[in-house]
């Protein structure tokens, strides 16, 4: 299984169609074997296709801080879960995701300038 998150810094972006790239995470036997990162597109978020690329890699969990419904419906579409509400170091949130400790929070961007 891989996971993707919206990264800036090496932290979880805020904001899905902002970040600079994404986290691919290869998970095995329970732990992280394998990461690599992906730049965003031109326009990242709902309106690129960085939905259907990030499904041909095998991506079938994002972990995110918050997004728009458009992409979470666009993710959904490509066979991507998306977990909203992750915030802090991409390492961190990966083990913590992998521990059952995160849960999607639900948090929806209703507009392009959203800072929650």
């Amino acid at each position: 299984m891989k996971i993707a998150i919206p990264t800036r810094d090496n932290l979880v972006d805020e904001h899905f169609g902002h970040c600079l790239h994404f986290t691919i995470m290869t998970v095995q036997e329970g732990g992280i074997a394998d990461t690599e990162t992906l730049p965003a597109p031109e326009g990242c978020g709902c309106k690129s296709n960085v939905a259907t690329v990030l499904a041909d890699m095998g991506v079938k969990v994002l972990l995110a801080g918050n997004m728009g419904m458009g992409a979470v419906q666009v993710l959904g579409k490509n066979g991507i879960e998306v977990i909203r509400g992750c915030s802090g170091n991409v390492d961190e949130v990966a083990q913590k995701f992998l521990a059952g400790e995160v849960k999607d929070q639900l948090i929806e961007c209703n507009h392009h300038d959203c800072h929650h």
